[in-house]
């Protein structure tokens, strides 16, 4: 059997290509390659197993092809492969493309659970494996979601929706579900943003194909890699309150909650550290039903970002499906009311995990949870506060009396 650096160049990828029908054919081997996250034992150790099942390729060859990829560009390049049918379970979908075909790109990440504050950070772990760099899941997105019914009966469907005002303590709800081994915990997933901007982008007509969608992802996300996953929890972003029709009709069936906080510190983070999502270069207005020839200065405009996402959760609250939770009201609101509402009775194990989680920054859980309402509260200059009065005051009063109401725990899971 020739040596692969013996052979012309496209013989070389074809080799490659090879390679790659046989490890995604092995789901073990695939498992094991996956751990492994320096880049020279990977080659050495992918082209010894190569070798042994009759498939000469050497491990200079393989690390050639190794390519760095943290910021996940390779979902811009062309000429990758497409795949017809899902992957077995262990893979997530981490990218959707719109460039030419749309695209959906999938990561292995194996029995890992999706423990990072947010999934960006999963996908930059998955992303900096030498195994992913050498492997790449590409599918059309109509075939994706065209085989998505296929794993439906296996999957879990999701146990609760976290939706929120943002800067309110949404992610320590998630990260507090997350301490569970039997909870699979998804916040905040580009690809369910995606999905989401699809649909109140497009017409009317189109929308059973983003419900399609939409129930696509979830079923991928919802997939066990693990013996004892028993409930999904998926935490959105804050803009994602205006689809919440769309979400209420693709399942109807499903709790949801949604965040928020006093105004004057919520607007006060915003103004430090302004969130994607009040940017109008990368969120547009006419997402939220603005006027996109609005100019007025950009805290203005957060504010009435903020008052939209809300009145939007105070219209689909009407459902006793949704919950109101005030910031204030956490940590205890976890146990006391959102997994009563989302039908879940933790045991012991999972409430200690719960509650060690709170002694944590939720976005950094290296460093210890610091409280900040004074801080933010004194920050707060008299303009600002005069602008939280005029135009959240109203939609947080209405807020809280819906959050004053009790709503019947949900039947045990």
């Amino acid at each position: 059997m020739k040596n692969l650096n013996q052979l012309p160049s496209d013989d070389a990828e074809e080799r490659l290509a090879q390679l790659r029908q046989l490890v995604l054919g092995d789901a073990s081997w695939a498992a094991q390659l996956a751990d492994i996250l320096e880049p020279g034992v990977f080659a050495a150790r992918l082209a010894r197993d190569a070798g042994a099942r009759g498939l000469a390729v050497t491990a200079r060859q393989i690390g050639d092809a190794l390519r760095g990829d943290p910021l996940g560009l390779s979902r811009f390049a062309a000429g990758v492969e497409m795949k017809a049918q899902w992957p077995p379970p262990g893979w997530l979908p981490v990218h959707v493309n719109f460039f030419g075909r749309p695209t959906v790109d999938w990561s292995f990440v194996g029995a890992r659970p999706t423990k990072e504050p947010f999934f960006e950070g999963t996908v930059r772990e998955a992303l900096s494996r030498p195994f992913n760099q050498l492997i790449p899941y590409r599918m059309a997105l109509s075939d994706f979601v065209a085989d998505a019914p296929r794993h439906a009966g296996t999957s879990l469907m999701p146990t609760g929706l976290i939706f929120h005002m943002s800067r309110c303590g949404s992610t320590l709800v998630s990260q507090m579900l997350a301490q569970s081994s039997n909870n699979i915990v998804i916040s905040e997933a580009a690809p369910i943003d995606a999905a989401v901007k699809l649909s109140r982008a497009a017409p009317p007509r189109a929308r059973s194909s983003h419900e399609d969608l939409l129930r696509a992802f979830a079923i991928a996300y919802g997939r066990r890699h693990g013996s004892g996953e028993q409930r999904l929890f998926i935490k959105l972003d804050s803009w994602h309150a205006m689809a919440l029709p769309l979400f209420t009709r693709v399942f109807p069936d499903v709790p949801w909650v949604f965040l928020y906080r006093d105004p004057v510190e919520v607007l006060v983070s915003q103004a430090r550290e302004p969130g994607p999502q009040m940017a109008r270069q990368i969120m547009p207005p006419a997402l939220y039903g603005l006027d996109a020839s609005a100019t007025e200065p950009d805290l203005d405009y957060t504010a009435r970002v903020l008052g939209t996402i809300c009145n939007a959760a105070v219209d689909a609250l009407a459902s006793p499906q949704g919950l109101a939770i005030n910031y204030r009201d956490l940590p205890d609101a976890v146990e006391t009311r959102v997994l009563p509402h989302f039908g879940v009775s933790p045991d012991a194990v999972e409430r200690a995990a719960m509650c060690a989680a709170t002694g944590f920054d939720a976005k950094m859980p290296t460093l210890p949870f610091t409280t900040d309402d004074a801080a933010k509260q004194a920050a707060a200059a008299p303009a600002l506060r005069d602008l939280a009065d005029r135009t959240l005051r109203d939609v947080i009063g209405r807020l809280d009396a819906i959050a004053a109401t009790p709503r019947a725990p949900r039947p045990l899971l």
